[in-house]
């Protein structure tokens, strides 16, 4: 990593976004970090369980072993297969034998969303996420994630799209919790003009995020433009200053 660019970064992070959450990033090996393997799940985990202690500020590696949930495994990337039932598990489930979890309204509807989301192959034997600020030079992220209340996804929204004539610099498409901070974002790299990933609105995921937060994920190349970005927008107003004192407010409340 640059840097120059992650200086710059934390300088204008605590200027426009006074008290906010530092984002976390992943990047793919064959090797864990040092100290942060997680250990297997004994029985299902959601990964966003873990992501808690990353975004607190310890670093976690995952492999495809330990990763506590079948739909991780597929949507980090270290496996293609999907459960056999998974039309029913994510619809009506099947009488007396498997509880649906009604996110579709029909078998048909999942089969037809999975033609669509093709799984991608990862690039490593290992996963691993850190925290912005424990990064260092030898750490290149992949994609940069950000846990953030209203106030501070209009200002990354925005942002976003400062350089964008398109009116889709950001989207939300229907997936996973990890589908919308992993496997949608790393997919936008293959883009000359990748978009950011609004997201976490998966149900089941929820219960490990804040109420007041969604996810932000931002490809590399798009997260480095938002962050050079920065001094010339419309951070810089008067209109921002406005959001920017009740972020300030607000955040200093909750210390």
């Amino acid at each position: 990593m640059d840097v120059k660019l992650k200086e710059g970064f934390n300088r204008d992070w605590n200027r426009y976004f006074p008290g906010a959450e530092l984002p976390i990033g992943f990047f793919y090996g064959n090797a864990p970090e040092p100290k942060s393997q997680v250990k297997p799940a004994k029985n299902h985990r959601c990964i966003f369980a873990d992501l808690i202690k990353v975004r607190s500020g310890k670093t976690a590696s995952f492999n495809v072993d330990t990763i506590g949930c079948g739909g991780g495994k597929r949507y980090l990337g270290f496996t293609g297969i999907a459960r056999p039932d998974l039309p029913y598990f994510l619809s009506c489930g099947i009488p007396g034998k498997l509880e649906g979890e009604r996110y579709k309204k029909s078998p048909a509807l999942v089969k037809d969303l999975m033609k669509m989301q093709k799984p991608f192959k990862a690039p490593g034997e290992y996963i691993s996420f850190k925290r912005w600020d424990h990064m260092d030079e030898e750490d290149n992220p992949l994609v940069v994630i950000f846990f953030a209340t209203p106030d501070v996804l209009a200002g990354l929204f925005t942002l976003a799209n400062f350089d964008e004539s398109q009116p889709d610099g950001v989207f939300s498409p229907f997936g996973s919790g990890c589908a919308s901070i992993v496997e949608y974002p790393y997919k936008e790299l293959k883009s000359s003009d990748p978009r950011c990933i609004l997201g976490s609105f998966d149900v089941s995921a929820r219960p490990y995020i804040p109420s007041s937060a969604l996810s932000f994920a931002v490809p590399w190349p798009k997260f480095t433009r938002m962050a050079e970005n920065m001094k010339e927008s419309f951070l810089t107003t008067k209109s921002w200053n406005k959001i920017r004192t009740r972020l300030k407010k607000d955040n200093s409340q909750r210390t």
